[in-house]
């Protein structure tokens, strides 16, 4: 057996997120690293992480796509962690991109420019590393119910760790809200959950309050990007290759 996958197996016994994170920073020393969109959860993450005095790398998949409000969120909490969020971009700008599969991919394909401005780079991100952090949670999605807090990612071959798998929302906001941990402005907007601009919209008062996942990609079925299930767009993603 895979001796990382092995770990990954044994630390699932642990339940508690200041457990999980003081084992799996331990265990993986300089291998290990947040992928965070500074969405509420991993701002969670990056806060408990800094109470533990265990400094771990943070990366950002920068889309080119994303609202201003996110990149100044990202200056905030790089100058009140001390902390360099690394920048992992797509091999193409967004310009480049059009030129090669026209205008606007993201209204016509969505999961093959999701493919290409996410999962592509995550997978390059998470090649030089033994396990990941993210902020997934169960009650986000029907898809996202099965996360463990630690388990092995067989997409991309190495350790995942949820911490907040088994938290809500209102938990998420509780934690921000009494360690005064700032997060981004448009999730008081209407919005519920932030990613590319051309793609994520404000929902109305009505909507389902338990889809967090509510004004991604609206007007589609498409629920997830790709980065946490990249076999969504496994299909769109190799008829871009042929393209």
């Amino acid at each position: 057996m895979n001796v990382t996958r092995h770990v990954a197996e044994q630390l699932t016994r642990l339940t508690d997120p200041l457990d999980v994170l003081r084992a799996v920073t331990d265990q993986f020393g300089d291998r290990i690293a947040i992928a965070s969109s500074l969405g509420p959860q991993t701002l969670v993450v990056i806060d408990m992480l800094a109470g533990l005095g265990r400094p771990v790398p943070v990366f950002f998949l920068d889309t080119g796509l994303l609202f201003p409000e996110t990149y100044e969120l990202r200056e905030r909490i790089q100058a009140r962690y001390d902390l360099q969020i690394r920048s992992v971009r797509p091999r193409e700008s967004v310009r480049a991109q059009a030129a090669t599969h026209g205008d606007a991919l993201w209204d016509r394909d969505p999961d093959a420019c999701c493919k290409l401005r996410k999962v592509e780079p995550l997978r390059g991100a998470l090649s030089e590393l033994d396990a990941w952090i993210t902020g997934v949670r169960r009650d986000q999605s029907t898809s996202r119910g099965s996360t463990s807090l630690v388990e092995w990612d067989h997409a991309y071959g190495l350790v995942k760790v949820n911490p907040l798998a088994d938290w809500n929302r209102a938990r998420v906001f509780a934690y921000l809200a009494a360690q005064d941990v700032p997060y981004n402005p448009l999730l008081e907007q209407g919005y519920r959950s932030i990613g590319c601009a051309p793609c994520t919209h404000p929902v109305s008062a009505d909507a389902d309050p338990n889809d967090e996942r509510a004004g991604r990609w609206a007007g589609t079925a498409k629920t997830e990007c790709g980065m946490h299930y990249p076999d969504i767009v496994e299909v769109a993603g190799r008829a871009v290759a042929a393209g």
